[in-house]
């Protein structure tokens, strides 16, 4: 495990090794602000020899939550709270990134209603009649079928969004929100442009039909991701990266392989001249492609294979299923500069240890705590893994 454990510069910063943590979301924060249990949990990974952390989809925004207890980004108690984690990750040895993150959501969600901002949508139970909502902005006024809100009575799923009127009006939230995100000390901002979320939204023609120019071609459906960079980059430099899966099938995403290929292939060829610190790309998935009317919504294709090409100046990360063992040959091959692990780091809080030294990633997963645990010990299922004798 050689390669593995090999420093690499990533714009203005160092990492330790090439394994990091990638972004998962937990719902442990209290309401959205991170707190005691949320650190200890980050230090562990840290300490456990995750070279790079980034943190679980962190809002920009109090409207668009689609998870209940996910932390913010928004204002001064979150990233006093974030900087406090922030510093304690640093003291263990790891570096940190914000993961910064539409229509998947619902008006009753607890922090949408609290946003305050009421607009009409036709009721879809009783037709003849308009009735007052918190509205969920998107590219193109579409719902995404599937999705399951356990915390709302019923489990309703998602509702059809408003169509934002301006959409740089969303682009100055992820300005600043790394503009807090730096205050609060990240290393770095990683923009979530996968699985269904706003900026994948925007590439997808499926769930962006605008006419105008954010819709339509590649170019324009990639312009809210690449002006999003920009906005960043402003605030952050090179230190910025971006999230993609081409592969689709998560939150009704996918299209046809030569329109996947069009619109990523543009996108990864102009991402490559910004100067970013990393490109993530997410392989292909079953677990994350969902099924819609009896067929699979997902593009089964090979990312890596189709989209690193588009990548000349850019390092590469990968992420979706990689073992141990593929990790070391994908970063001695040189296909990638390093690799995230997502549910390992959940389960396993020394996963970097455990491959130094050989040892399996064999923790057993507590299912019922994954996506939070209220009203109980939020440990549980969190920080109460053990880390290998």
């Amino acid at each position: 495990m050689s390669s593995l454990f090999t420093p690499l510069q990533l714009g203005s910063i160092t990492i330790s090794n090439r394994i990091g943590m990638s972004a998962l979301t937990r719902n442990r924060s209290t309401s959205t602000v991170p707190n005691d249990v949320m650190k200890e949990y980050y230090v562990q990974r840290a300490k456990g020899k995750a070279g790079l952390i980034v943190s679980e989809g962190t809002l920009v925004t109090r409207q668009g939550s689609e998870w209940q207890d996910a932390p913010g980004i928004w204002n001064e108690a979150q990233v006093a709270a974030w900087k406090d984690i922030t510093n304690a990750v640093h003291e263990a040895g790891s570096k940190m990134y914000c993961q910064a993150i539409g229509r998947v959501n619902h008006p009753d969600a607890p922090e949408q209603i609290a946003a305050g901002e009421v607009g009409h949508i036709q009721s879809p139970s009783v037709l003849s009649s308009d009735c007052l909502w918190k509205p969920v902005y998107a590219p193109s006024a579409i719902s995404a079928r599937g999705g399951k809100f356990r915390f709302l009575p019923g489990h309703p799923g998602y509702v059809q969004p408003t169509e934002v009127p301006d959409p740089t009006t969303l682009i100055e939230l992820y300005k600043q929100a790394a503009i807090n995100a730096k205050k609060a000390g990240f290393d770095g901002v990683e923009v979530h442009g996968a699985n269904g979320y706003l900026v994948s939204q925007f590439l997808d023609y499926n769930s962006n039909k605008r006419t105008d120019k954010w819709g339509g071609s590649p170019e324009n459906r990639a312009r809210f991701a690449l002006e999003t960079l920009k906005a960043v980059i402003e605030v952050y430099g090179r230190n910025v990266s971006i999230k993609l899966n081409p592969a689709g099938g998560y939150n009704d995403m996918g299209m046809p392989l030569q329109d996947t290929i069009d619109t990523y292939g543009y996108l990864l060829k102009e991402v490559d001249t910004l100067g970013l610190s990393y490109v993530t790309l997410v392989r292909y998935v079953e677990a994350l492609d969902m099924e819609y009317d009896g067929k699979k919504r997902g593009t089964h294709h090979d990312v890596v294979e189709t989209f690193k090409p588009f990548l000349k100046n850019t390092p590469l990360f990968i992420n979706g299923g990689v073992t141990p063992e593929e990790a070391e040959e994908l970063v001695s091959s040189g296909t990638a500069a390093g690799v995230f692990f997502g549910f390992p780091m959940v389960t396993h809080p020394d996963v970097g240890k455990r491959i130094l030294d050989g040892i399996p990633l064999n923790n057993v997963p507590d299912l019922a705590h994954l996506y939070g645990a209220r009203g109980v010990d939020r440990a549980l299922g969190y920080t109460d893994y053990k880390a290998a004798e």
